[in-house]
């Protein structure tokens, strides 16, 4: 993820998704290409335009010398089954493309989506059941490791669950400011300090004004 100095991922009305750096974006697609999978929420997929693709020549020889399949996985979150049929993403087919919903997802957008996707998998009465899904990311598409790009929400479901191992995290040197711009980790949250999940910090790099942080749960 990229944030502001103050925490925001996006704007107030959401309009500015993309604010980092050439090299915070180099570092997005250095990421992809150590993943078997990437996986977004499809609001940040609808409004970013994202395919969720490698970044070119460059990160797919990346992959191949690590033993990678040449293209990443491609996920698709989404608990009510909303995704716009005109999405960027759905118009490029160099991987597949997996849809993770739930039982509140009518039976006429299953269907459309299952015309879009190459899999559509419920996981969970009214919301996504994350362990569940990952098991079965592991084991019907041999997902070993997977990078979430967002959005906060999807963020925040993932903590909650105490499914994230790792957080790259660029700080942009920006304040967008507002109460309801979007962060990190937005959603239901903890409502005590003593459930919040707790990172180490490994590593803090500067590089042209942004702070490139790497964190981890501890052992």
């Amino acid at each position: 993820m990229a944030m502001t100095a103050d925490g925001k991922i996006a704007t107030a009305n959401r309009a500015a998704h993309s604010f980092g750096s050439r090299r915070d974006r180099e570092h997005l697609y250095e990421l992809r290409a150590t993943a078997d999978a990437v996986m977004c929420g499809a609001r940040t997929v609808e409004m970013s335009q994202s395919i969720l693709g490698g970044g070119g020549e460059k990160f797919r020889n990346q992959r191949l010398k690590r033993g990678l399949a040449e293209y990443n996985l491609r996920v698709i979150v989404s608990g009510s089954g909303s995704i716009d049929p005109a999405a960027e993403i759905f118009k490029k087919r160099f991987s597949p493309i997996i849809v993770l919903t739930t039982k509140r997802a009518s039976a006429n957008k299953l269907a459309q989506l299952r015309k879009l996707a190459d899999e559509v998998k419920i996981c969970g009465e009214r919301e996504i059941n994350f362990p569940t899904a990952l098991r079965w990311l592991r084991t019907q598409w041999n997902v070993k490791r997977l990078l979430c790009e967002g959005g906060g929400e999807l963020n925040d479901a993932l903590f909650r669950a105490s499914l994230v191992d790792e957080i790259n995290l660029t700080i942009c040197p920006k304040i967008f400011g507002g109460r309801t711009a979007p962060t990190i980790a937005d959603g239901i949250g903890f409502p005590r300090l003593t459930d919040a999940v707790g990172f180490q910090i490994q590593s803090i790099k500067t590089f042209g004004g942004e702070l490139f942080t790497v964190l981890s749960r501890p052992k």
